[in-house]
């Protein structure tokens, strides 16, 4: 019995379109701490070292940024992240009656 099936000849009949998906990188955002005339040096360095995972040199050179410049970028995470770990310094800060102002950036 021969076969009756006739092959494909590459003419796109019978063969689906390809679509290319482009899939982006998500979104990182920077952490920013401001500075304050109230927040104690050793409290901010307790935050970026407890919340942030930050060695304690990084966390020291960090806050001495923040000191000196007004502001220092002290990490770079995905959204949920960024948020998490800023709402958690915030309430840190907070019971400890600090005003520690934190900001989330696109970046």
């Amino acid at each position: 019995m021969a076969n009756t099936d006739k092959p494909n000849s590459g003419t796109g009949t019978g063969t689906a379109a390809r679509e290319r998906v482009r899939i982006d990188e998500p979104r990182r955002y920077k952490v920013v701490f401001h500075n304050d005339d109230t927040t104690t040096m050793e409290f901010v360095t307790e935050v970026l070292r407890v919340v942030f995972n930050k060695p304690a040199d990084e966390a020291v050179t960090l806050m001495m940024r923040v000191h000196r410049e007004g502001m220092a970028v002290v990490g770079i995470y995905s959204y949920d992240v960024a948020m998490t770990k800023a709402s958690q310094a915030v309430a840190m800060a907070r019971q400890e009656g600090f005003p520690l102002q934190i900001t989330c950036e696109p970046e």
